[in-house]
């Protein structure tokens, strides 16, 4: 390893400033994110609504803000952590929160869903897309366990997502109706999203952040390799079964919440270990303050650039991702 792979040195001092800096960073997403708008708002008048200063129109105008800025704050720490650990356990840089169908099996319910009942609420979206998303990772998981190892699992994923994939676009494309619901849906958005949203996905999200504490530490051991791992005394079955559920539940959260939001959790994992290295007991804390950063920022944009109509949230982490992608690509091409 030279000296430009080579993790940087974390030392207490380092991680303490690095720790205030993503805190920093993530509370003035937080704050841009209440407000900018169609009818924008100061800081400082964000600030008066939130110790109860401000007028009643200024305070309605933000307070419509809230859902959608915890809604992003929950999918991006979901999304960055889901990818954290995908990459972990399959031990592949370029592995993301859709490598086990999670993504094509929340469109696929969703677009049963509404060719069956019509054009559903956004709740009621969320109410079908995550048993899709939670059946496809789990269908994934049980075809790609046994002998093989991570390759079979990664094929199996493939496999999932793309039957599930011709089946959406069979029937989006076979009924216009369909087609014209599923669109909005499937670009990714914070939009339009109310708390009873946030309320839906949290209890699947927290499960999965609990699963992730529990096998940080035996993600590290895995990360020397399954020999060594045995050696430490890592139940590297259990520790690779534990991350892949905890990230299915995540990313399943997360896509039924906002829709399939790309590249937060290919992106974050790499830009976090640049700045903490390798020890997940780090990787995981700090995903979860770049995540919700960087999906916050990037909503942001999409309601500036075209105001007072706004780009969906999708849209911006796709072309703020494909750099990304192709700086890993090269990265891990250059290790090899």
């Amino acid at each position: 390893m030279n000296a430009a792979t080579a993790p940087p040195k974390t030392g207490p001092a380092r991680t303490a400033l690095l720790l205030g800096a993503g805190t920093a960073a993530l509370a003035g997403a937080v704050l841009l994110s209440l407000a900018v708008g169609s009818r924008p708002t100061s800081p400082l008048q964000v600030w008066s609504v939130l110790t109860g200063e401000a007028d009643s129109y200024v305070a309605t105008v933000v307070r419509s803000r809230y859902p959608r800025t915890v809604l992003g704050l929950l999918v991006g720490a979901a999304l960055a952590l889901a990818g954290t650990l995908m990459q972990g356990v399959t031990r592949n840089p370029l592995a993301d929160p859709g490598l086990l169908g999670v993504n094509a099996g929340a469109a696929a319910a969703v677009v049963t869903a509404t060719a069956l009942l019509g054009p559903t609420s956004t709740v009621a979206a969320v109410w079908w897309a995550l048993p899709g998303a939670l059946l496809a990772g789990l269908a994934a998981y049980s075809m790609g366990s046994g002998g093989g190892g991570m390759v079979r699992l990664v094929l199996a994923g493939a496999v999932v997502s793309a039957v599930l994939t011709a089946y959406v676009e069979a029937v989006s494309l076979s009924l216009p109706e369909v087609f014209d619901d599923y669109r909005h849906w499937v670009v990714g958005s914070l939009a339009g999203r109310g708390f009873d949203v946030v309320a839906a996905i949290l209890p699947f999200l927290a499960v999965g952040v609990l699963a992730a504490l529990l096998v940080m530490g035996g993600l590290n051991a895995l990360a020397l390799g399954e020999e060594a791992a045995a050696s430490l005394g890592a139940n590297t079955l259990l520790v690779r079964s534990v991350g892949l559920v905890a990230a299915t539940f995540l990313a399943a959260g997360a896509t039924a919440g906002a829709g399939p939001i790309m590249f937060v959790g290919l992106a974050v994992p790499h830009v976090v270990r640049a700045l903490v290295g390798v020890d997940f007991r780090l990787q995981v804390p700090f995903a979860l303050l770049a995540g919700p950063t960087l999906l916050l920022l990037a909503d942001v944009v999409g309601r500036s650039l075209v105001r007072p109509m706004e780009l969906m949230v999708g849209v911006v982490t796709a072309f703020v991702g494909a750099p990304v992608l192709l700086y890993a690509v090269r990265r891990t091409r250059g290790a090899a």
